[in-house]
């Protein structure tokens, strides 16, 4: 439409400055007519009206659609211009939309990878807290452990010790019930023997109160003799030919056969025999 309204007035040969004037001062006349006819005449006043020159000035047709062309030229370059500036905006805008997503969206990550962390760090901390709870209560568990073990082998000691000190008292009751034994059966045997030997006595002339002979008398478990010797004199060789006389007289002596065997052999084997006949303590 501007293209065709600026070919009008190309072709009229008027600028449109000209016209707008031609047509104002049209205007002005016509209101100042309109207004004169409708007044009264004798109180109108008349004012003087004010004087608008025009000045019309003939140009060149060809320059002015030089210059018309020229400013449709800049035009052009002002709105592709505007358009790189608008496309230039909108690119930046499209940039910094894209930068501040990307921000965003590192920031997000960011974020997603702290929270991550600190997940980690405190699934981390509960994972340590398990595991000194679980050392701390197999330790507990341990400690306890010890100490039954140790409350149990206290209790077996001290049932070892009860019993060993019953086996002792009852190994020495036995012992010494054994003793007694082995010594009731050596003094009956030595009594048996030399009272077997004062019986077959046959006293000397010479032999008189206090006279005493000590005898070593060797012997088998059977209770046969096999020697006898004088070990102390009584002083009187009458005197310790006739117990000698009497010890083999008096053999074998049967009454050691019931022996056990070690109490024979512990005090029968020799046996140092004091001769000292009854009827000489008178």
């Amino acid at each position: 439409m501007n293209t065709a309204f600026n070919n009008l007035v190309i072709y009229n040969g008027y600028p449109l400055s000209v016209v707008v004037a031609v047509a104002f001062h049209s205007f002005i006349l016509a209101f100042l007519i309109w207004v004169q006819s409708s007044s009264n005449i004798d109180s109108l006043e008349l004012v003087q009206p004010t004087i608008i020159k025009a000045l019309f000035i003939d140009e060149n047709p060809q320059v002015r659609n030089e210059r018309i062309l020229e400013r449709q030229r800049l035009e052009r370059v002002e709105q592709q211009r505007i358009a790189r500036e608008e496309e230039q905006q909108r690119q930046q805008e499209e940039a910094d939309r894209q930068a501040a997503l990307e921000r965003q969206q590192a920031e997000a990550e960011a974020e997603r990878e702290r929270q991550a962390l600190l997940e980690r760090e405190e699934l981390e901390r509960q994972r340590q807290l398990e595991l000194e709870r679980r050392l701390e209560r197999e330790q507990r568990e341990l400690e306890e452990q010890r100490q039954r073990d140790l409350a149990e082998a206290e209790r077996r000691r001290q049932i070892e010790e009860a019993e060993r000190q019953r086996q002792q008292a009852a190994a020495e009751a036995a012992a010494a019930e054994a003793a007694r034994t082995e010594f009731e059966l050596v003094q009956s045997a030595t009594a048996i023997i030399q009272m077997a030997v004062q019986q077959v006595w046959n006293r000397p002339p010479s032999a008189r109160n206090g006279m005493r002979v000590i005898l070593q008398i060797r012997m088998l478990p059977t209770g046969e003799l096999l020697d006898a010797r004088i070990t102390e004199s009584s002083g009187d060789p009458a005197f310790d030919r006739s117990a000698e006389n009497a010890a083999y007289s008096a053999a074998p002596f049967t009454e050691l056969q019931s022996l056990p065997i070690n109490v024979f052999n512990a005090n029968f084997r020799t046996l140092s025999l004091i001769f000292q006949p009854e009827d000489l303590l008178n």
